[in-house]
């Protein structure tokens, strides 16, 4: 019997999950970055050849980078040749100023998108203050691009270990299975960061690991069918010939940006657990909406009148017990009501606290229904 509970809750978990992806659109979603990943590509590429350069190993990062595109060599000497010239270009007169701006404007563009996505995911309606998007746009914008030269920098190390020690009997398998190893693990690394830090919202390191090493793993072996497809893709070449190099990077960029949204919602129903384990979501009726507003209503108001600490989101779902979700979509129509007001302590709203935003000695049931009514907004 407990066998079957655990199999009826993975499966409704599995279809609450798959629901909520669904729902949140990931597809669309990805397409979207995809575009955006389109624009910001060359931009990126180029800060990480610049920065290569200055490390003194750019001819590495280009067979990095061809490699990684074995099996389109036309794409990757067509981008290389881009990234090439705007290096060139951007030194030159006006396009230095242009093209800095253009490099800037895209690359902020995607990591909005990326982070607009993410919070989408996570439910979160807060955006960054401008301080904290500047601080924290502007540190991914340089290193992102020194992560990858280092992390390449270090597979170029492990390999000329593997050379020097493939006689040895013990270190030889041990550095072969390393270099094996190192790029799920870095990949793993990065979708774990990216799950953690791009959300505006906490995130805990725990719901982020499991999913992190899923979309790792996921797109490694993607990484490895794409890669191992050249006869495939060459029969395409021999219809399409030079175009043929777009539809296929597109596919990349898209299958790419699915796989990491998919470990994003991962790690959001980990998060979460409970709203999704026995629970498929379904979106509540108006007038449920309303009940379940008046009983947030009443905790806030009641907390502010003993003089205690303001409430804060988790603290109201122990007392109500409805899904996080939920509560979240309340307080953010609450706040547009202007009946309640948020107080954040913390940038990624550890610490998000509601009190009332206007004496509701007077409210009623039927006052906040008309409230709601006019918002013409419902729960997810």
């Amino acid at each position: 019997m407990n066998n079957n509970n655990k199999q009826n809750a993975l499966k409704s978990f599995a279809c609450a999950l798959w629901q909520d992806i669904n729902q949140k659109r990931i597809i669309g979603a990805a397409s979207n970055l995809t575009y955006s990943t389109l624009l910001a590509f060359v931009p990126i590429m180029a800060v990480v050849f610049a920065i290569a350069r200055g490390f003194g190993y750019s001819i590495y990062i280009e067979e990095w980078f061809k490699s990684s595109l074995s099996s389109q060599p036309e794409a990757a000497e067509t981008i290389i040749g881009f990234v090439n010239s705007y290096l060139i270009h951007t030194k030159k007169g006006i396009f230095l100023g242009i093209g800095l701006l253009f490099m800037l404007w895209t690359t902020l563009m995607l990591i909005s998108n990326i982070e607009s996505t993410f919070n989408d995911i996570w439910q979160v309606r807060r955006q960054r203050s401008i301080f904290r998007t500047i601080t924290d746009y502007i540190a991914l914008l340089f290193l992102i691009p020194i992560v990858i030269v280092i992390s390449s920098g270090l597979s170029i190390l492990i390999a000329a270990l593997d050379h020097q020690l493939k006689d040895s009997v013990v270190l030889g398998p041990l550095m072969s299975f390393s270099i094996e190893l190192s790029p799920y693990l870095l990949l793993s690394i990065a979708f774990t960061t990216l799950y953690v830090f791009m959300p505006n919202t906490k995130v805990k390191l725990s719901s982020a690991i499991i999913p992190g090493i899923i979309a790792g793993t996921s797109m490694q072996l993607f990484q490895s069918i794409y890669i191992n497809s050249q006869i495939w893709i060459s029969n395409y070449n021999a219809i399409y010939g030079s175009f043929a190099i777009i539809p296929f990077f597109l596919l990349w960029l898209q299958t790419s940006w699915i796989i990491c949204l998919v470990g994003a919602e991962l790690s959001y129903t980990r998060q979460n657990s409970e709203d999704f384990i026995g629970n498929i979501p379904t979106e509540p009726s108006f007038a449920s909406k309303v009940d379940a507003s008046w009983e947030v209503l009443q905790i806030i108001n009641k907390r502010f009148n003993n003089g205690e600490k303001a409430v804060t989101a988790e603290e109201i779902k122990k007392e109500i017990k409805i899904s996080m979700r939920n509560i979240n979509n309340i307080l953010y129509d609450l706040e547009r009501t202007h009946l309640v007001a948020e107080v954040v302590h913390d940038e990624k709203g550890d610490f998000a606290r509601y009190l009332p935003a206007e004496s509701l000695e007077n409210m009623t049931k039927e006052h906040l229904t008309t409230k709601l009514a006019n918002l013409g907004s419902k729960l997810l």
